[in-house]
C-alpha cells in the first residue's frame, strides 16, 4: 500500500468520530519536531470512552494498512496516545486536555480546530 499521509489522518478523525470523540484539534508539526508529522488531540466524556476510542482509531488504521508503533495510558484512560509515527494521536478527558493544553505548548504549529459535538 502506499503511504498517504491524507488518508492517514482522515482515517484517524472519522475513526474518533465515530466513537463520539470531540473537539478534535489537527496540528502540523513538521517544522517544530522530527518525531512525527502531526498531532492530533481530542476530548473524550470519560476514560473509558478515551480508551474505547483509541482502540478504535488503532482497528480502523490496522484495517486500512496502517502500522501502529504503540499505545500509552491505556490503564488509566485519563490520556490515552496512540503511536502511528507520522501522526500521534492524544485522546483525554476534558479536565486533563485543559491541564496539559497540548495546544499552547505546540503553539507554534499550524493547527486546524474543529468542534464536533457528542450525540
Amino acid at each position: 500500500m502506499t503511504f498517504d499521509l491524507e488518508a492517514m489522518k482522515l482515517a484517524v478523525i472519522d475513526a474518533i468520530e465515530d466513537i463520539k470523540g470531540f473537539d478534535i484539534t489537527v496540528m502540523d508539526v513538521r517544522k517544530l519536531t522530527s518525531m512525527t508529522n502531526y498531532m492530533i488531540v481530542a476530548s473524550a466524556t470519560s476514560s473509558r470512552q478515551a480508551k474505547a476510542v483509541a482502540d478504535n482509531v488503532r482497528e480502523k488504521l490496522k484495517e486500512k494498512g496502517f502500522a501502529i508503533r504503540g499505545t500509552e495510558g491505556e490503564k488509566e484512560g485519563e490520556w490515552v496516545l496512540v503511536d502511528l509515527d507520522d501522526i500521534v494521536v492524544h485522546i483525554m478527558v476534558p479536565t486533563t486536555r485543559a491541564y496539559y493544553n497540548l495546544e499552547q505548548l505546540w503553539g507554534e504549529a499550524e493547527s486546524r480546530r474543529g468542534h464536533i459535538k457528542p450525540v
